[in-house]
């Protein structure tokens, strides 16, 4: 019997995707739960897995736009480990094909075959491990090769062979670019992203905060922390805490506008911004003010984990208040940080840099880090942003405050 493999609903907003990439190949045996495919959407990228044991038969090959519940394969769950898929006689490939496709070939061989129409596969190459090279098909095609195709345009010129340690220079536009189709949930960011700026009075407020206090606190307890909870003790935990301090010290920070309304938040479910090969997500750790430092690091890195392995859901990315954003961690120095509609306010972390400060009259050295608050004027004030951003830096410079919430 033949188990159709369906896109599943994935929320009511999204109608299609993109089936991004295969796991598995045509006539593959595939176990129950395998991943079998990446579907992107517009919000989430996601996999696909098996129902059941069997051998699968694909539908749709990869980077095709399908719809939610369109059949991209089918699975013969009566088939048997081990059993080879039959292929008609006929339809066997060449000997010559079949070195042809062993071999890759590189964008200037390609770009000759285009031209000239010559086969590959019946041309001696000379390359490492008998790949066909440039040289090797500019000669096929002096000599007149009869692989050649009868309604193949004439040959180009052939080209004097670069000097020893030298490369040719790209002689064509698709040697000197890569063209790619932007991947719905790219399209979809980027559309987010002018969105925010378009219809948002953003402004960007700054400071600095001493990091002293707080990497004297992990190494004290970095130990003892992993032993109890089998997580290491991060700088996020103490930002996300200071974030929930700050939201109750200024409440107006933790609201949003819903049309001519502005709509006052009692929550603290807080967006921590994730890096993936396929764009920027926000997972969100909900009520953070309930949860300890340990429960906020745990639920930071699983999420992470899932967005970057593509298993992270909508319901994971919604329903967020404020945002964190961490560009210290690919170096940043200082950046404006946009927001992440409609949040109201966001906070831009980054590299933590040795400088000379002015302590009590005295220069000493002091981990800073600058701290970037960009905000929705609509809905916060100056003055409240400002502050906003200084109930941090107290928290940040002085961790007791979050124990006792002052």
């Amino acid at each position: 019997m033949s188990i159709a493999v369906k896109i599943p609903a994935m929320g009511e907003s999204i109608n299609s995707g993109v089936l991004a990439k295969w796991h598995v190949k045509d006539g593959d045996f595939v176990k129950k739960d395998q991943p079998l495919y990446e579907l992107e959407t517009d919000k989430i990228t996601s996999e696909g897995v098996a129902e059941a044991d069997g051998r699968i038969t694909l539908k749709v090959g990869a980077d095709t736009e399908v719809k939610i519940g369109a059949v991209v394969a089918e699975i013969d769950d009566s088939a048997q480990a081990g059993e080879t898929k039959a292929k008609p006689a006929e339809s066997a490939p060449a000997q010559s094909e079949s070195k042809a496709s062993d071999q890759p070939l590189s964008p200037a061989v390609r770009r000759i075959v285009a031209e000239t129409g010559i086969d590959p596969a019946g041309v001696e190459g000379t390359g490492k491990g008998g790949r066909v090279t440039k040289g090797d098909l500019l000669e096929a095609a002096k000599a007149g090769a009869p692989e050649a195709k009868p309604d193949a345009a004439p040959s180009a010129p052939a080209e004097a062979p670069a000097p020893a340690g030298t490369s040719a220079a790209p002689s064509s536009p698709a040697e000197r670019q890569t063209r790619k189709k932007m991947s719905p949930l790219r399209a979809r960011i980027a559309q987010r992203l002018v969105q925010a700026q378009h219809e948002a009075a953003m402004l960007t407020t700054f400071n600095e905060v001493d990091m002293s206090a707080v990497i004297e606190l992990r190494k004290k307890y970095q130990d003892d922390f992993v032993k109890k909870y089998g997580v290491k003790l991060g700088f996020m935990s103490f930002f996300t805490k200071a974030v929930v301090h700050a939201l109750r010290e200024v409440p107006a920070i933790n609201a949003q506008l819903d049309g001519d309304s502005v709509v006052q938040n009692h929550y603290y479910d807080i967006g921590v911004a994730v890096s993936t090969d396929k764009g920027l997500m926000v997972p969100v750790v909900r009520d953070c003010d309930h949860k300890g430092m340990a429960d906020i690091e745990k639920e930071i890195a699983d999420a992470a984990k899932r967005a970057r392995e593509g298993k992270i859901t909508l319901d994971d990315l919604s329903g967020g208040v404020f945002t964190i954003t961490n560009g210290g961690i690919f170096g940043s120095m200082l950046s404006t940080p946009i927001l992440n509609p409609p949040q109201s306010a966001i906070l831009g972390l980054h590299a933590i840099n040795e400088r000379p400060m002015a302590v009590n009259g005295q220069v000493v050295i002091r981990p800073m880090m600058y701290l970037a608050l960009s905000y929705d004027h609509r809905v916060v004030d100056g003055r409240e942003a400002v502050t906003f951003l200084v109930k941090i830096k107290q928290a940040i410079e002085d961790p007791a405050r979050l124990l006792i919430g002052a």
